[in-house]
């Protein structure tokens, strides 16, 4: 299995990447316009049939910004150094237009039903490319990550920690999350969209706050920070043939923490009911900027100005990593941050990611009705309850395949779609 995911995940960076940098160059540089970007957030009414503009952004963002922008950027900076902070910039801008296109494409071939639109890369690779049975293969493959494995993993996370940090046993934190959880999907996408609206950003503006705080009591070492960054990822000399090793771990996690390209996003945008659909597109790189380069650049800077070293740990999952370095800026308050940013991240996660496993069950089953959503929903209860007290390695691998399938579908798929992309994306600039 191992050497499945390596393989899948080799291509699926590749196409990434090159994907990217082909819209990056067709599209003149869209993530660059700053000022279509800003003004995607432009208030829209939220009508029955659509979920506000703010709405699908904090939905995506639910999703993007996990525990991965904890232990992921630590364990990166563990296994990569510390010049894979500027890989995961550098990735991230790159591949930046993939999110622009594939949520201008969720919009351009969304649909509604039962009183919502709902899009995404089943509904333009089925309505766009016509091509059914690989949109089938997208949502199957989709539900089975994040109905599944995704939603499991996030319970055992918050579970584990909880555990770890006030020794509440795994099987009570997995119940009280499984029951949070039902309340809230049970009643739909409104109740779905209002609750990452209003717990997304508290966290990211709470979060990024500690880390400005930490940055400022630092700021004298910062500009040393920042060179080395500069100097580790080129440095040839020092790491040799790691550099290599240094530039596919940043690479990735720039991947991982963006998604620009897996299609993720593309559902949330897909709720959306933007009369221009490029404005859906400029406003989910927002989120992708806010993601990559303030909140993953606050957990490295968080690292990075503490006192801690990174040889003193052995075979770490990252979290223990981070308590360290915020334990050694904020003492006792550092592992009380630590607890509330891994409920929170995770939490959003998991809700967001029932929101795309439930669309894409939708679009398998036209005829899916409350009856059927109900037994998905208690489905879900008892996965996040398994989840809790289930050892994560397997279901990580199982996650990490399909997310790689997933981007490479899509990739081929948006690249199909280039025209509509591009006659679209003139339209709006003419």
């Amino acid at each position: 299995m191992a050497q499945l995911n390596t393989v899948l995940w080799s291509i699926a960076t590749f196409l990434l990447i090159v994907c990217g940098l082909f819209y990056t160059f067709k599209l003149r540089f869209p993530q660059f316009r700053f000022k279509k970007i800003i003004h995607s957030l432009s208030k829209e009414k939220e009508n029955n049939g659509s979920i506000s503009p703010f709405k699908t952004l904090t939905l995506a963002l639910a999703a993007r910004i996990g525990v991965g922008s904890l232990a992921g950027i630590a364990i990166g900076l563990y296994n990569g150094g510390v010049g894979i902070l500027f890989w995961i910039w550098l990735s991230s801008l790159i591949t930046l237009p993939n999110s622009f296109v594939e949520s201008t494409l969720a919009v351009m071939y969304h649909e509604k039903r039962d009183d919502f639109y709902e899009g995404g890369p089943s509904f333009y690779i089925s309505k766009g490319l016509k091509k059914k049975n690989l949109s089938i293969l997208y949502a199957i493959v989709l539900c089975i990550c994040y109905l599944g494995g995704f939603l499991a993993i996030q319970a055992n996370t918050i579970a584990s920690s909880l555990n770890e940090f006030l020794n509440i046993p795994n099987l009570i934190t997995g119940v009280v999350v499984a029951l949070i959880s039902y309340v809230i999907i049970s009643h739909g996408l409104k109740r779905i969209a209002g609750f990452t609206s209003f717990l997304v950003p508290i966290m990211g503006i709470l979060y990024m706050l500690v880390a400005l705080i930490i940055i400022i009591l630092n700021i004298k070492i910062l500009p040393e920070i920042i060179i080395t960054v500069f100097k580790e990822a080129f440095n040839v000399k020092a790491l040799g043939w790691g550099i290599i090793s240094s530039i596919i771990i940043g690479v990735q996690r720039g991947i991982f923490s963006s998604e620009a390209g897996i299609g993720t996003g593309a559902v949330a945008s897909g709720t959306s009911d933007m009369k221009v659909p490029t404005k859906q597109g400029y406003l989910q790189m927002l989120g992708v900027y806010f993601t990559s380069f303030i909140i993953c650049t606050s957990t490295a800077m968080i690292i990075l100005t503490s006192k801690i070293k990174m040889h003193d740990f052995t075979d770490p999952n990252g979290i223990e990593i981070i308590l360290k370095a915020l334990n050694s800026h904020l003492g006792s308050i550092g592992t009380i941050t630590l607890v509330l940013a891994i409920l929170s991240f995770a939490f959003s996660t998991i809700i967001s990611g029932y929101y795309y496993g439930e669309s894409n069950l939708k679009y398998l089953d036209k005829k899916m009705n409350n009856r059927k959503i109900f037994v998905v929903n208690i489905l879900v209860v008892i996965i996040l309850i398994y989840g809790a007290v289930a050892t994560p390695s397997t279901l990580w691998n199982i996650v990490d395949i399909g997310v790689a399938l997933l981007a490479i579908i899509n990739c081929i798929s948006i690249f199909m779609l280039r025209n509509e992309v591009i006659k679209e994306y003139n339209k709006e600039r003419s």
